[in-house]
């Protein structure tokens, strides 16, 4: 069909097959904060540092390092401290530019691809465009503080050719609301958030060219904002003209915009943001006041099966960004990720999860092993995974108290057991199939025996050493 610029026709957009599907995708966060390569760390993830301190406490120590330019700029900052220290008071972040562009000559987006797709991802996201404003293609559009301010090599355009060629879609992120090269004051806490929210004609335009330039150079099947984006400009024709130019596309939830009349004084503004407490009430990672594929719940555990496809999105650690501070400590294990993605499938949800490649284009070893290990469980377990959806509940428990989620497809339920310790006598509590039913453990041969009694499952699993990190039953 043909889309016209209305939130009634494009709200027709149904999701493609392709992204209910993939379930699996890996971000890519890779620019000029990766030189610093500095965030403070205490051991909280972003979510729970706003909760339990506030937003204003948050963004002073914030762990995600691809807000260095932001951080820097507040006052007291962990950060504003070490970057005194390391580099001088005087040493600007935009001097970073020239050994990105230097270092970032060394990357192999090839290598990379190869191994996302042995890691079981079906989709890639790059950043084109942070919120540090500086862009990874040579826009036609120059940024009209610094036309220089962007890649001369076209990195958008050669990792997505590599991407395709492992047979993945190509996804890209752009900041729509946040370029900190149009506001020098920092965003540090709820009212900032809320003037940096506030877009000027001058930049909503600069934005929009940007985002119609991205769709029309490298067609991507993802299109994916990030915060916000300026009022005054009409989504739907956005969204229209890219359903219409790649139909199977996909467009997330974080588009909301914030309308204030431009001209305003500083008390003005002030005055305004007073009134409104901060944040505005569309900036819900959950839901937005326009229209949208998918929501993108961040750092968030979601706690039932979604109506609408959600697709959660985290970093490998504590930030998207590469950060020298953060170890092992901070990454999720093998086991830890694994059972996060199985349950965000039980729930209807695909994983974004974050990689985050130092200048030179190194993905870290501690960034790779659990995310080796995940495509090593999927080459066993994928058929429970990729092309299924929700069953008529998402989890159960067994005997013994461990976690078990649930997908199906077809005529066959898949029961994920969240543990890598199972006995060889398993009860799944309040599970009750026909007795002719067929069991099988995955990448086990044979099928296992079975019986219900009072409404639990009794299984007797195969005798062998099985090793895996979660163990998948098919129920046919």
């Amino acid at each position: 069909m043909k889309f016209e610029p209305t939130l009634e026709s494009v709200s027709q957009h149904k999701i493609p097959a392709w992204y209910d599907d993939a379930k699996l995708g890996i971000f890519i966060h890779w620019s000029l904060f990766f030189v610093p390569a500095y965030a403070s760390i205490d051991g909280r993830d972003i979510m729970s540092m706003n909760k339990e301190g506030g937003m204003s406490y948050m963004m002073q120590r914030n762990p995600y390092a691809e807000w260095y330019l932001n951080t820097l700029r507040i006052e007291g900052s962990p950060t504003k401290a070490y970057h005194e220290q390391k580099y001088g008071k005087d040493f600007s972040y935009f001097s970073f530019q020239k050994e990105f562009e230097e270092r970032s000559q060394k990357a192999d987006f090839n290598e990379w691809a190869k191994f996302f797709a042995e890691c079981g991802a079906k989709y890639s996201v790059l950043v084109t465009k942070h919120h540090d404003g500086y862009c990874l293609w040579p826009s036609k559009y120059k940024n009209p503080f610094d036309s220089a301010y962007q890649c001369p090599r076209d990195l958008v355009g050669q990792w997505s050719q590599a991407i395709r060629s492992q047979g993945m879609k190509v996804g890209l992120y752009y900041s729509g609301i946040l370029d900190w090269t149009f506001k020098e004051y920092p965003l540090d806490g709820e009212k900032g958030f809320l003037k940096h929210s506030i877009a000027s004609r001058q930049y909503a335009k600069y934005a929009t060219n940007h985002i119609y330039e991205l769709i029309e150079r490298y067609q991507p099947s993802i299109l994916w904002n990030d915060i916000g984006y300026p009022g005054g400009v009409n989504l739907n024709q956005i969204f229209a003209d890219y359903y219409n130019a790649i139909p199977e596309g996909v467009v997330n939830n974080r588009w909301s915009q914030t309308e204030l009349p431009e001209g305003l004084s500083g008390e003005e503004l002030d005055r305004i943001v007073e009134k409104q407490g901060g944040l505005t009430p569309e900036m819900n990672l959950f839901g937005s006041r326009t229209h949208y594929d998918f929501a993108t719940p961040e750092y968030m555990a979601v706690d039932a099966i979604q109506e609408k496809k959600f697709e959660s999105t985290r970093g490998v650690g504590l930030s998207f960004g590469f950060n020298q501070n953060e170890t092992e400590k901070e990454m999720l294990s093998s086991e830890e990720l694994i059972h996060m993605f199985v349950d965000i499938v039980s729930k209807n949800g695909n994983l974004l999860i974050d990689v985050g490649p130092t200048a030179d284009g190194v993905i870290p070893e501690m960034q790779r092993k659990p995310l080796r290990a995940l495509g090593q469980w999927l080459h066993l377990n994928g058929e429970a995974i990729f092309g299924t959806r929700p069953w008529e509940r998402p989890s159960s428990k067994t005997q013994k108290g461990q976690e078990v989620r649930y997908t199906s497809r077809g005529d066959a339920l898949y029961a994920t057991i969240l543990d890598s310790h199972v006995d060889r006598e398993v009860v799944i509590r309040d599970l009750h199939i026909p007795d002719s039913a067929r069991i099988n453990l995955l990448g086990f041969a044979g099928e296992v025996s079975h019986t219900t009694d009072a409404g639990n499952l009794k299984l007797v699993l195969p005798k062998e050493d099985k090793g895996q990190l979660a163990y998948t039953l098919r129920i046919v």
